[in-house]
């Protein structure tokens, strides 16, 4: 609850999106040290919470560079049960800017593509 209270706090609304709670569950290492790491310098209010919040991407960014040759929204929704179509395409667009997936098509029959 404290993760989502933080998330919502700086502007996050990922708690409607995805399952928190699963997703640290399957990866409770890697979470434990993502915490850690988020916070050093916490006492003198030097932390920094981005390795935190990319440790929840993270999940969508896998789903999408284990696709070979074009795949959906709806594909991507299948591989992350419990995350929304919206959180997807959130993520979805980030990658876009990044050029590292184009968009073939528009409209719910779109395809998508890795780059490189």
């Amino acid at each position: 609850m404290l993760t989502l209270l933080a998330l919502y706090h700086h502007g996050y609304g990922v708690g409607k999106y995805i399952s928190l709670e699963r997703i640290i569950e399957q990866s409770r290492e890697t979470y434990y040290d993502v915490l850690q790491k988020s916070s050093n310098g916490w006492h003198g209010a030097k932390h920094d919470i981005s390795p935190w919040l990319n440790y929840f991407l993270e999940v969508v960014i896998q789903a999408i560079n284990s696709q070979i040759g074009e795949f959906s929204i709806s594909d991507i929704e299948k591989l992350c049960p419990g995350v929304s179509q919206d959180m997807i395409r959130v993520v979805s667009r980030q990658l876009q800017r990044e050029k590292k997936i184009v968009c073939l098509g528009k409209g719910q029959s779109a395809k998508w593509e890795r780059i490189g």
